[in-house]
């Protein structure tokens, strides 16, 4: 062995490495393809993995400088080629296309390396003698083994492991006697045709500006917060800040008109509701970010520790036109962006298992329409927020665009608001109401064959 080239694939590790530090989401799909630093064959490029390892782990961000950074204060630098090397690294990364490719050829030689290391072994042991062979042969096979699941065959799932867990699910539902089987928020129309805010799901609730998408959101929040006081509720607003928000919040729990409490103009009776109501919102795990600007790896990494330190129940995003694209590249669009951005949503609901409500605007085109309805496709710069989706809601509230609605919802301090479920990938679509009560931004059940009476 001594004279033979041990298998290797410097080139692929090279270019894994550049991937990782300039598409963001390359880092990512290396991870969940499960490569670790002793795949790596060169070991500079194993100390520059682990270097864009510890920073994915934390959640900060991955690029040359980060990398670069963390290798300094590593004392590993100068080791690895210096500034210079990480360049050529990232000068030679042109797609993340090619991601899950590399770690295959990567993980392949790896994998070539252990069996030669392993069968060098058992040639010496052979060769020395082993007073028990059948005991031996067993410590050969295990060893063996133990490289074979190494492998990322695990990837397929035989019909005996997802049947059983099937089973255990229905088991589960039967014991719990409910229809609902994701988080259920109280909204009765939308849980029965939806089952729940289902866990790993993306859900688009879409609509053009002041037609109550962030009220819609703040309410299934709060509903959800209230149902599982154990676990976080993340909301990303990107255009209100924490106190606004907490404000609207506070205006549905305790049924205080907002402007009431903006004017600070209180009745006793308010009063006594305000108190009860700040009281049970300090005991929900509702977690605020307000940063105006912030990029989808921040968000990753905001996440990760607050799964890490509280957990997750549901992630609310206002909204995906915000949220800044990588900005990597000079020619990309603002259409690519939000296509990337979809795509990282999606991402973001499966990698920690919970439904992610991200809210998108709509396209002018919904004016032109003669009853002003938007369809899907007027979701704004992006087609693949539609295909990433798998619930669209689309809202409409006839008092925006009606006088008559408009002064019967003034008099009546109610309105309707028309939840439409454009996409529903595991379900079907439809359309139902809410009763909504602007002046306390609180959107609650309609009574069956009513018009404008709220319901629980």
């Amino acid at each position: 062995m001594s004279g033979r080239m041990m298998p290797s694939a410097v080139e692929a590790e090279a270019s894994l490495l550049g991937t990782m530090m300039v598409f963001r989401n390359a880092t990512r799909t290396a991870m969940d393809e499960g490569i670790t630093a002793e795949d790596f064959y060169v070991e500079a490029n194993r100390r520059i993995f682990l270097a864009i390892e510890s920073l994915y782990r934390e959640g900060a961000t991955v690029d040359m400088t980060t990398t670069a950074t963390r290798l300094r204060d590593n004392g590993h630098l100068e080791s690895v080629g210096g500034i210079p090397y990480l360049t050529a690294l990232t000068e030679s990364a042109i797609t993340s296309a090619n991601t899950k490719s590399y770690v295959e050829m990567i993980r392949d030689k790896a994998l070539l390396r252990k069996l030669i290391d392993t069968a060098g072994k058992i040639i010496e042991d052979s060769t020395a003698g082993q007073p028990n062979v059948n005991d031996y042969l067993d410590e050969v096979e295990k060893s063996i083994l133990e490289i074979s699941h190494g492998r990322r065959a695990g990837e397929f799932k035989q019909p005996t492991e997802v049947l059983n867990q099937i089973v255990d699910n229905i088991h589960r539902m039967e014991e719990n006697n409910s229809d609902v089987t994701g988080l259920a928020t109280g909204y009765t129309e939308f849980d029965r045709r939806t089952l729940g805010l289902q866990k790993g799901d993306m859900i688009v609730l879409a609509a053009r500006p002041s037609m109550g998408k962030t009220a819609v959101a703040l309410n299934l929040a709060l509903r959800v917060a209230e149902r599982n006081r154990d676990k976080a509720v993340a909301i990303f607003s990107l255009e209100m800040g924490a106190e606004q928000l907490m404000m609207r919040l506070l205006s549905m729990k305790s049924r205080v008109e907002s402007d009431h409490l903006r004017k600070g103009q209180l009745s006793n009776a308010e009063w006594n509701a305000v108190n009860e109501a700040v009281s049970d919102l300090k005991t929900l795990k509702i977690f605020i970010d307000d940063t105006s600007q912030i990029r989808m790896s921040e968000i990753f990494g905001k996440c990760r520790r607050l799964q890490n330190e509280q957990g997750i129940s549901a992630i609310f995003l206002d909204y995906i036109q915000l949220v800044s694209g990588s900005g990597r590249s000079a020619s990309a669009n603002r259409q690519q962006e939000v296509s990337e951005i979809s795509r990282d949503l999606k991402a973001l609901a499966r990698e920690f298992n919970v439904p992610v409500i991200a809210l998108s605007q709509l396209s002018r085109n919904v004016e032109s329409h003669e009853d002003k309805k938007p369809l899907l496709s007027d979701l704004r710069e992006s087609g693949a927020i539609e295909q990433d989706a798998d619930i669209v809601l689309m809202l409409f509230r006839e008092a925006y665009y009606n006088n008559e609605a408009k002064a019967r919802a003034d008099e009546t301090g109610s309105e309707m608001i028309e939840i439409n479920i454009a996409k529903h990938r595991n379900g079907a679509t439809g359309r139902f109401n809410l009763a909504f009560e602007a002046k306390t931004n609180t959107c609650l059940n309609v009574a069956p064959g009513s018009y404008g009476e709220p319901g629980e």
